[in-house]
């Protein structure tokens, strides 16, 4: 092998590790495009000044930003073996910046970034100078002092330039990179009790008002379309996924999809009038979970055995067409429709799912092998639990596996790497919650909690969007994000009818008023309507207040 060719060989895989970190470490988008802009100008500061050899401002703002631009600007100069070795020199300038802005701080001032420049410029040419001893020499000692001799005074220009650059820029570039730094840094101190009172009482006296309007669960009910059911967004079209998500959501804040109605009809309506659309196996198996939280019987559905019709889609090995997040949902499905545990469909396909674990702890959707997402582990998770696994090894390792996944933010990606979402993160709190895991205190490296994260994604109306950048099908991803922030894992008990739940309100009132009467010898019975009101008034503000707690931990 030719010394050219180690040498390059050699740079190429420096760089190479070093761009592998950089992807590794997830760099924010922000820093990406700083980093860009950075190395753009510096390609354009190199093109600009083509015509004085050597005098370029690339090194200084390598230097104070730790940018690349060696590859760009060499689309105008021209690419060659030299390439590798200016993107390594310029990039230890670049290291070399951030160890010079660690150590000096805010005291790096304009001498001090002229002399580091000098320095550079030096350090630059000798790099360069090894790049062509390797590149078109014999690699002898007596040929480097040559062409170090021969390059030393483009090295000294280059040197020069460096120091009236960072004269007459390094100053105006380094305010900007701060205030780029002050823009983008949040700083998390805690809040005095004295602050955290006030913003609760605050919020109590605003909960009587329209903020309570602007809430998930009053989204959700705003947006049901007249036929009963829910689209993708308000105003659109109602469909079985939409409506079945929007109802399980809203089950799980406490309101029987019987009693969300709009124009007379409920959730549950909407899905018997179009129980004809009920033909794929999802579509069976989230039916079945949405009519167990009404407390219908999924078996006298619309004139069928909804459970009955998903059992015959079982395979022989315990699998819904192969696919771990369609047999956990049966899971789920199966639970809902009041099957046991101990049943044997139920323990075939538990057994199936946990045989699909990957190595690493998590599953995908297709089976073994394929790469673990934290939407289909969470599913697993909570099928799992629904069949009697809640302490199986199996789950224990799913755990972990989504607990190693959360992102910086308290989110969680659809796949590891990927940014946070709202929905893989509501899937990877009920998961978390099935198993018996306190969500609160899932937190990466001092990160929010997920649900801190998916109450930082409520928009003014009420609907959670599906990321930082995207608002997409709000319906769906509210409905699921309410699940999660209320805690409620699939599947959801059935939930008592308004009626029901105001009966027996009224009822605890009652007794709790005629024992009071009772403790305090009280002969009278005129004043049991004003009791009344004020047990149930404490009732609903101890409920509220509990609720802004919550909210504010």
């Amino acid at each position: 092998m030719t010394w050219p060719l180690a040498s390059l060989l050699l740079v190429g895989a420096v760089l190479a590790v070093g761009f592998a970190w950089y992807e590794r470490s997830r760099p924010l988008a922000r820093v990406v495009a700083l980093g860009a802009a950075m190395a753009a100008l510096a390609a354009l500061g190199r093109i600009a000044f083509a015509p004085l050899p050597n005098v370029k401002p690339t090194t200084d703002i390598v230097l104070i930003s730790g940018a690349v631009a060696a590859l760009a600007s060499n689309v105008f100069f021209g690419q060659g073996p030299w390439t590798p070795f200016q993107m390594l020199a310029w990039g230890a300038v670049g290291v070399g910046g951030g160890l010079l802005g660690r150590l000096a701080g805010a005291r790096l001032g304009r001498l001090s970034l002229a002399t580091a420049g000098a320095v550079a410029g030096f350090g630059f040419g000798a790099i360069m100078n090894l790049s062509t001893l390797l590149t078109y020499t014999d690699a002898s000692s007596g040929s480097f002092a040559g062409i170090t001799a021969a390059a030393f005074p483009f090295d000294v220009a280059h040197a020069t330039g460096n120091v009236l650059f960072a004269l007459a820029f390094g100053p105006a570039i380094l305010r900007m990179l701060r205030r780029f730094r002050a823009r983008f840094e949040v700083t998390w101190r805690p809040v005095a009790a004295g602050t955290t009172l006030a913003l609760a009482l605050a919020l109590l006296a605003l909960a009587a008002g329209p903020a309570l309007a602007a809430s998930p669960t009053g989204y959700l009910a705003r947006a049901q379309n007249a036929d009963g059911g829910w689209g993708a967004a308000p105003g659109q079209g109602s469909s079985q996924l939409f409506t079945g998500w929007a109802g399980l959501g809203l089950a799980a804040a406490g309101r029987n999809p019987l009693d969300v109605r709009r124009g007379g009809h409920s959730a549950i309506d909407y899905v018997r009038a179009h129980a004809g659309q009920l033909n794929d196996t999802g579509e069976l198996e989230r039916t079945i979970v949405l009519l167990g939280a009404a407390g219908v019987s999924p078996r006298r559905f619309a004139g069928r055995d909804l459970v009955a019709q998903l059992r015959r889609r079982e395979r022989s090995d315990g699998s819904f067409a192969g696919g771990v997040v369609l047999s956990a949902f049966a899971e789920l499905a199966y639970h809902a429709g009041g099957m046991s545990a101990s049943a044997s469909a139920v323990r075939r396909t538990r057994t199936w799912v946990g045989s699909q674990q990957n190595r690493d702890g998590g599953f995908n959707t297709f089976g073994r092998g394929g790469q673990s997402g934290v939407d289909d582990t969470a599913v697993a998770i909570e099928g799992l639990v629904a069949a009697g696994a809640r302490s199986s090894r199996t789950v224990t390792r799913a755990v972990a596996f989504l607990r190693r996944e959360q992102n910086a933010d308290g989110g969680f990606p659809l796949t590891p790497g990927d940014g946070s979402n709202a929905q893989s993160t509501a899937y990877a709190v009920q998961a978390l919650v099935a198993a018996g895991r306190n969500p609160d205190t899932v937190r990466r490296s001092g990160s929010r909690s997920p649900l801190g994260f998916l109450r930082s994604l409520i928009a003014p109306d009420g609907s959670v969007r599906y990321s930082r950048t995207s608002g997409q099908t709000p319906v769906w991803v509210t409905g699921q994000a309410l699940a999660a922030l209320q805690r409620r894992p699939l599947p959801i008990a059935a939930v008592p009818r308004a009626g029901r739940r105001a009966s027996a309100t009224a009822a605890a009132a009652a007794a709790a008023a005629k024992s009071a009467r009772r403790s305090s010898g009280a002969a009278s019975t005129s004043s049991e309507p004003v009791s009344l009101a004020v047990l149930a008034l404490a009732h609903e503000s101890g409920r509220v207040m509990a609720v802004l707690m919550t909210a504010l931990t």
